[in-house]
């Protein structure tokens, strides 16, 4: 199984509160969100991030929108004023999840991009 970008099929969403992100991660169809469910687990979401995450990651399901929701706690360096970094609100978490990868079956790939390959 090819090792997929979830940009390539999925859709992100961050948002920030205090020195807390939440990530959301939305799968276009169900077979492909079951692929993520599987494999987007709260330790890789953390070690995807490395040491932008000081805390916790949790992770939520949300079965009826093929999504994950996934909690950063301590990813702000202290939070919006607090915090020197760049992104001091957690806008750039969106699209960098997606950079992550995925085993996806080849047939359930093609079939979501019509096969018609990338």
């Amino acid at each position: 199984m090819p090792g997929v970008p979830l940009r390539d099929f999925c859709q992100a969403r961050s948002g920030d509160k205090g020195n807390t992100i939440n990530v959301a991660v939305f799968a276009p169809i169900q077979p492909l969100y079951e692929v993520i469910k599987a494999q987007l687990t709260p330790e890789r979401v953390k070690a995807h991030f490395g040491d932008w995450v000081e805390g916790a990651v949790v992770r939520y399901e949300v079965e009826n929108l093929w999504a994950l929701n996934f909690v950063l706690h301590g990813a702000l360096n202290g939070g919006g004023s607090l915090s020197i970094r760049m992104d001091n609100l957690g806008k750039c978490f969106g699209p960098t999840i997606l950079r992550m990868t995925v085993a996806v079956p080849e047939p359930l790939l093609s079939s979501f991009r019509g096969g018609r390959g990338k």
